[in-house]
């Protein structure tokens, strides 16, 4: 039973990095489209003085968890703290190029206390169970 929830939070994590490959790269908001209507508008989860740069901490965050998860049984590189750091600084920049994507500062700052905060509880938990 222990291997087929570690099997379905893998696949999880596989298909939200795919998700957040399409949600990134894709020239205009998909999600602002599908609850909209207009590819221009961002949602805002919850309201918020940093606007929908909470959507980015909160799906860093939730990416985070599931990868620390996984690599405390497989220790591969796609499932480290450097390659998400690398994915949410790298898929932010992308949108300097991207039409109808803008680079955001606070976004790019949003990936990464994500990403951090992830690693942070998983080292927490770590050091408890010791």
């Amino acid at each position: 039973m222990k291997n087929i929830i570690f099997e379905v939070i893998k696949y999880t994590y596989y298909l939200s990095l795919i998700a957040l490959l399409i949600l990134y790269l894709f020239p205009g908001s998909l999600i602002g489209f599908f609850l909209y209507g207009d590819l221009g508008k961002q949602p805002n989860l919850i309201p918020n003085p940093i606007g929908t740069s909470i959507n980015h901490l909160i799906f860093f965050f939730y990416l985070g968890i599931l990868s620390f998860i996984v690599y405390s049984q497989n220790k591969k590189i796609i499932y480290s703290f450097s390659f998400l750091l690398f994915v949410s600084i790298l898929s932010e920049l992308l949108h300097l190029i991207i039409p109808n994507r803008a680079f955001e500062l606070n976004d790019l700052v949003a990936n990464s206390i994500g990403v951090i905060f992830a690693f942070s509880l998983y080292s927490i938990i770590k050091k408890l169970k010791k």
